[in-house]
C-alpha cells in the first residue's frame, strides 16, 4: 500500500475556496449588472419597433434593478415603471364614449426580447465562467 502526500490538493483547495469568497461575489455581481444592460438597451430597441404610438414615456420607463437574491441565486430585472406599461404589455380594451369599441392586443415587448437574449445570456455566462477560471 503506498501513502499519497494530498497537502498540495488541499493548499490548492484552500487557495480555491479563498478565490471563490474574495473575487467571485463581485465579479458575478459586475456580469449581471453588464447582462442587465444589454437586455434593457435590447428591450428599449423592440419597444421603439413595436410601439407605434410614440410619447416616450413608456421607453423612458424601461429600467435595469438593481442585482437581488431570489431562491438562493442572484438576479436582475428589466421592467417599465410607466403606469400604463401594463396596458401596452399585456393589452387593453378600447372605449370610445363609454362603450367597447374593440380590443388592443399586448404587444410583449419584454417576453419577445427575453426569448431573443437567452442564447446570448447563456453564451456569455460561459465565456465569464471560462474567464474567472482562467484568473485561478
Amino acid at each position: 500500500m503506498s501513502d499519497f502526500d494530498l497537502r498540495e490538493l488541499d493548499d490548492f483547495a484552500k487557495d480555491m475556496l479563498e478565490f471563490a469568497e474574495r473575487t467571485v461575489p463581485r465579479e458575478t455581481r459586475r456580469f449581471l449588472m453588464r447582462e442587465g444592460n444589454k437586455l434593457k438597451n435590447l428591450t428599449i430597441k423592440r419597444a421603439k419597433l413595436e410601439v407605434k404610438q410614440y410619447t416616450g414615456n413608456y421607453i423612458k420607463g424601461i429600467k435595469r434593478g438593481k442585482v437581488y437574491i431570489f431562491a438562493g441565486d442572484q438576479s436582475i430585472r428589466v421592467y417599465n415603471s410607466a403606469p400604463h406599461a401594463h396596458l401596452i404589455e399585456d393589452g387593453h380594451r378600447i372605449i370610445r364614449n363609454g362603450k367597447e369599441v374593440g380590443f388592443a392586443r399586448g404587444k410583449k415587448v419584454f417576453q419577445q426580447t427575453e426569448k431573443e437574449f437567452e442564447a446570448q445570456y447563456v453564451k456569455d455566462a460561459e465565456q465569464f465562467i471560462d474567464e474567472l477560471l482562467e484568473e485561478m
